[in-house]
């Protein structure tokens, strides 16, 4: 997590007729006189597929034979990382499919051999039947799992015979710089892929509803509308992001090449996984304080407290204003947002509170994990 990252707000899913970037949202903050927001882009095992055998597809798909001049030679490692990322390609292109609603297009990864189906819960929306385009152009009618928003992860699922699963790979061990390609289905072009790097790891970000997605991969792989539920994939052949947010530099309304981000593979397992068991999320290890807000000119008011709740049990109540957490002002909402979504269950944060009588006071909050 980073606590300065600036606010981002640009899904990547498209409307099907229009093919148009969605409007940006505007937010908050920016660095070095330029200010980003982001666009959304429109388990137990991650998925039975075989393992990958990458010596012999990079061998199929090199060339028979090459020149053996010095060039070549001095050539022959791009020439390998290109025939890698070619093998990497053909091998989990068709686990990657187009997701299409009534309002619009997104992509989707199979998950398992069974048909279930990771996307965004934003590609989904309050849809419950989809059509799924594999690869090879068959459709599917599909059915909603299950969706969790505050992670924006879905999962839908098709009946269908002979497919190819993902294998979901392990994001904690991913490291600044490592390759990835971006898989899915941008603008309605299907089964499209760009190249990039890792750029950053445990990124927080927020989408356009204000909703904080914590532990984001940050990557310069191009990503656009549609590209929402597709797959950002290392060069092992394994998921290790779900595409789901661009950058967009609010000064000149436009995207901001080179800056995308992905729910980590980790989190995205962690959900679908209880979402196929049983259609919710019973373990969300999200932190969780139990309040609505409305932003006040003094801080976030508490305009609502859930009984029961980690705020109701420290004594917080309507009407407070909370001014900071662990001695870092809370402007506003949002702010307060992100603080908490960057904690854990079972974590303990100090909020300064002023109090409708105007005294203030110190409240230590146990949080807990945020509902299903």
């Amino acid at each position: 997590m980073v606590s300065d990252t600036p606010r981002f707000g640009r899904r990547l899913a498209p409307k099907i007729a229009l093919l148009t970037l969605v409007a940006a949202m505007a937010a908050a903050c920016g660095s070095a006189g330029t200010s980003l927001t982001t666009s959304q882009t429109g388990t137990g095992a991650a998925g039975s597929a075989a393992p990958l055998d990458f010596a012999a597809l990079i061998a199929a798909a090199s060339p028979t034979s090459a020149p053996a001049t010095a060039a070549a030679a001095a050539g022959g490692s791009t020439l390998s990382l290109q025939d890698q990322m070619v093998a990497v390609i053909k091998a989990v292109n068709p686990a990657v499919v187009e997701v299409q609603t009534a309002a619009g297009l997104g992509s989707g990864v199979i998950y398992d051999q069974s048909g279930d189906i990771v996307t965004n819960a934003h590609v989904v929306g309050s849809s419950t039947t989809f059509t799924v385009t594999l690869s090879n152009g068959r459709a599917y009618p599909a059915t909603l799992v299950g969706s969790y928003a505050p992670d924006d992860i879905a999962v839908i699922k098709i009946n269908a015979q002979g497919i190819t699963a993902a294998t979901f790979g392990d994001s904690s061990k991913l490291a600044v710089g490592d390759f990835v390609l971006a898989m899915g289905n941008p603008l309605g072009l299907q089964s499209s892929v760009t190249e990039g790097i890792v750029s950053a790891l445990g990124r927080q970000v927020s989408e356009p509803n204000g909703n904080v997605l914590p532990d984001v991969v940050q990557t310069s792989a191009a990503v656009n509308p549609g590209n929402s539920g597709g797959a950002l994939v290392d060069l092992n052949g394994e998921v290790i992001g779900i595409p789901t947010l661009e950058a967009v530099d609010s000064q000149v309304g436009g995207s901001a090449p080179g800056i995308g981000f992905a729910i980590s593979s980790n989190r995205a397992k962690l959900i679908a996984d209880q979402l196929i068991a049983g259609g919710k999320v019973t373990n969300s290890d999200r932190a969780y304080l139990g309040v609505q807000l409305r932003d006040g000119t003094a801080g976030p008011v508490i305009v609502a407290v859930s009984a029961g709740g980690p705020a109701a049990k420290a004594g917080l109540v309507v009407g407070d204003i909370v001014l900071s957490i662990d001695d870092t002002l809370t402007p506003d909402g949002q702010t307060l947002v992100e603080a908490i979504a960057a904690h854990h269950p079972g974590d303990t944060v100090q909020l300064h509170v002023q109090h409708q009588d105007g005294t203030t006071s110190t409240v230590g909050v146990t949080l807990e994990a945020l509902p299903g």
